[in-house]
């Protein structure tokens, strides 16, 4: 298996985690309001659907690139709701727990995975000589 598939599975992998685990979770959400709950919900809808989506298509620019921004947002917001809180959706903080902790790990893989690939073909083009085209 050559590393750009394995970084691709990698992305799809960490989607797929994070979306059962968000969706399982979603319910307790709800019961702290319906902001927090629709974010979950939000959430594991958007990582279901990258997860099939690079499936489908696993040399996406998009998907990866879509990937790699949902997973920022999420480790963004949980950094926000664990330290000021997150007005209107999750307004006090929150104590770490170990399964957010593993959650955000998933996910830091997933972002590490998802902009390793985009940045690749960058490099690589960048760093052939003028008039080459492969």
């Amino acid at each position: 298996m050559r590393l750009a598939e394995l970084r691709g599975d990698v992305v799809i992998l960490a989607c797929a985690v994070s979306a059962g685990i968000h969706g399982a979770l979603a319910p307790e959400h709800f019961e702290e309001g319906a902001g927090a709950g629709l974010g979950f919900v939000l959430a594991a809808v958007l990582l279901a659907a990258f997860a099939v989506w690079l499936t489908w298509r696993p040399a996406s620019v998009g998907g990866l690139a879509a990937a790699a921004a949902v997973f920022a947002g999420l480790l963004a917001s949980y950094a926000l709701a664990v330290t000021t809180g997150l007005p209107v959706l999750h307004p006090n903080p929150e104590p770490v727990d170990g399964l957010a902790l593993a959650t955000k790990a998933v996910e830091a893989v997933g972002l590490l995975a998802a902009t390793s690939q985009l940045w690749r073909p960058v490099a690589v083009i960048a760093l052939r000589p003028k008039g080459t085209l492969t």
